[in-house]
């Protein structure tokens, strides 16, 4: 039987769509490589709430008003959030406390505390301002939670917000306009045994 293995490097959100490394072959020995590669993002961030999710799927949690928000306060706020930072991770995310994934834990209603992770966003360029909507592109390294940097972005403004939507556009050289879809994969590895690492 010709079974094939099939790996991936990094992970998407359940609502965010784009680029997902997907090793087959003798090519899964590289996905420990391949998760270190920078990430760009486009996504849209909504002022004016913030969600237990922090992002659009969740429920609201706070409110703000955000109708004294300029695109200059935005620019100025997005600054700040360059370089090597601290960063929360979400209560709704993949990653473990005590043994436990997060998201398993704040689907029992509960909140714990997270310690902050140093987290590295090369550039983050604001666009298309209309309110309360605002577009981003971020570069960074893996570990970075645009999530959760919607929702610091809300805090720093003083109005809250969460993220909603997101595309991964790239992944090191690999970008989405030379990406294939799930189905044309699917399409190749139809007639194949697969084993998943």
């Amino acid at each position: 039987m010709n079974v094939k293995k099939v790996g991936h490097a990094g992970t998407l959100d359940p609502f965010a769509g784009g680029v997902l490394l997907v090793c087959t072959g003798k090519a899964t020995k590289r996905v420990s490589e391949l998760v270190e590669l920078t990430k760009e993002y486009r996504g849209t961030i909504k002022l004016g709430a913030q969600t237990d999710t922090d992002d659009v799927t969740g429920a609201v949690i706070a409110t703000g008003d955000p109708s004294h928000i300029t695109l200059s306060d935005v620019q100025k706020v997005c600054k700040r959030f360059e370089g090597t930072i601290p960063q929360i991770p979400p209560m709704y995310s993949a990653k473990k406390i005590s043994g436990q994934r997060l998201y398993k834990i704040a689907r029992r209603g509960q909140v714990v505390e997270r310690k902050p992770s140093m987290v590295t966003i090369h550039s983050l360029e604001v666009y298309n301002f209309k309110p309360p909507f605002f577009s981003i592109k971020v570069i960074c390294k893996k570990g970075t939670y645009i999530r959760a940097l919607a929702r610091d972005i809300g805090e720093e403004l003083g109005c809250k917000a969460h993220l909603h939507s997101l595309i991964r556009t790239r992944v090191g050289d690999y970008h989405i306009n030379d990406a294939m879809t799930l189905d044309d994969f699917k399409n190749i590895m139809k007639d194949e045994s697969i084993k998943t690492v």
